[in-house]
């Protein structure tokens, strides 16, 4: 009877244990199940029999154990890879592109109950709304207006996400390719483009190298005709300087003449019986002169200087001394201006003047022409004075 009792009540004690240690154990897991942490950077939804009763923000959070089920969304900015899609555009020419999708959950609630998979259902819009797009548009413009394209895939994604909670915060296309034969034919434009270029440039490298050449030319044929103008102004007036000398020495050696004709006619007259004679003013000034050029000097008896060795102003205005060193100098002047205006021409030309504006140096010979027509013209009219007031002498 006794061991029938321990028996029992060990049996009793072994079963107490057991529940004890079962209750324990849902203790724990109740505990477990109503505790919830959230992470800093998502959302969770919280349903309790299946019913949607609230969002668990970022922390610890309590909820019924066992009966309810949390589902969690990322708040941060999410990337999403659109697939390569085959589109045709408008000009009927097979292309190829790929995009990726920078999306943000703003309303956790939304993107739980409007739609399953927020992600899948942005990813599938974003092919179709490529697709639609690249059709849309021509060849080239798919290859040149990336920032259109993506402007249009943008906008016409934010609509039906607005309403899944979901901001679509920016596409990018990343690559558009055309089909193999366009490249092909693409590659051999842009190969026959670059040859035109070349060709072109090539062109007009050689055209301003000739234009260079022949003003290089133009400039040295100009320099060298001016020089071998100058060369024939400055022999002319060597030739004009030797000619007016020869002319004024033989003028000099004619007086001379006269002077030994007339001191022969004196000579003869001097031998002759008559005691009165009449002469010439003309004769009697060439013979005075004569005379103290060959004695060379003028002394009366007693030693005074009577007259210097240099011709008086008559005989240098006889000879012509005065007009052979104007000349000479007016000569000399106009070399030097032509030299100077050669210099200025060359400078001008190379400054890129007109030679054609510059002043012609034969204008300098023109003017010594004609002040030497003056002079000559004035040197008639004092010669026909003097003779109309000069009366002869009686000796």
């Amino acid at each position: 009877m006794l061991p029938a009792v321990i028996l029992q009540v060990g049996f009793g004690g072994t079963l107490v244990s057991l529940v004890a240690i079962v209750l324990l154990v849902i203790a724990i897991v109740a505990v477990w199940q109503a505790v919830e942490i959230v992470n800093a950077y998502e959302k969770r939804a919280l349903t309790v029999f299946g019913e949607y009763r609230k969002l668990l923000e970022p922390g610890i959070n309590f909820v019924p154990p066992f009966v309810s089920r949390t589902y969690p969304f990322d708040m941060r900015t999410q990337t999403l890879d659109v697939p390569r899609q085959e589109a045709i555009t408008r000009d009927n020419s097979p292309v190829t592109a790929d995009a990726v999708v920078y999306i943000k959950v703003m309303d956790a609630k939304k993107a739980f109950l409007e739609v399953d998979d927020y992600k899948r259902a942005v990813s599938n819009l974003a092919q179709t709304t490529l697709r639609a797009v690249l059709g849309d548009m021509e060849l080239d413009d798919t290859l040149n207006k990336r920032q259109e394209i993506n402007a249009k895939i943008r906008r016409e994604l934010d609509e039906p996400t607005d309403e899944w909670g979901i901001r679509v915060e920016s596409v990018e296309v990343r690559e558009v390719n055309p089909s193999a034969d366009v490249q092909q034919a693409m590659e051999q434009q842009t190969a026959a483009e670059r040859r035109r270029r070349a060709m072109i440039l090539e062109a007009q490298g050689e055209r301003r190298s000739a234009v260079e050449q022949a003003e290089g030319e133009k400039q040295s044929n100009i320099i060298r005709a001016q020089g071998e103008k100058q060369s024939q102004i400055l022999e002319a007036q060597g030739d004009a300087i030797s000619t007016v000398l020869r002319a004024k020495s033989a003028e000099s050696m004619g007086e001379r003449a006269i002077i030994e004709k007339g001191m022969e006619t004196l000579q003869a007259i001097g031998e002759g019986e008559s005691t009165t004679f009449v002469l010439p003013q003309e004769l009697t000034s060439l013979v005075g002169r004569y005379g103290k050029h060959l004695t060379g000097s003028d002394v009366q008896a007693d030693g005074s200087v009577l007259d210097s060795l240099e011709f008086d102003e008559e005989t240098r205005e006889m000879l012509g001394l005065d007009d052979i060193e104007r000349i000479i100098g007016e000569i000399d002047e106009a070399a030097e201006m032509d030299v100077e205006q050669m210099e200025q021409e060359a400078q001008a030309i190379k400054a890129g003047a007109d030679p054609a504006d510059i002043k012609d140096p034969d204008e300098v010979i023109e003017e010594m022409d004609a002040t030497d027509s003056a002079d000559d013209a004035g040197d008639t009219d004092d010669a026909s004075d003097e003779e109309s007031v000069r009366e002869p002498e009686t000796q």
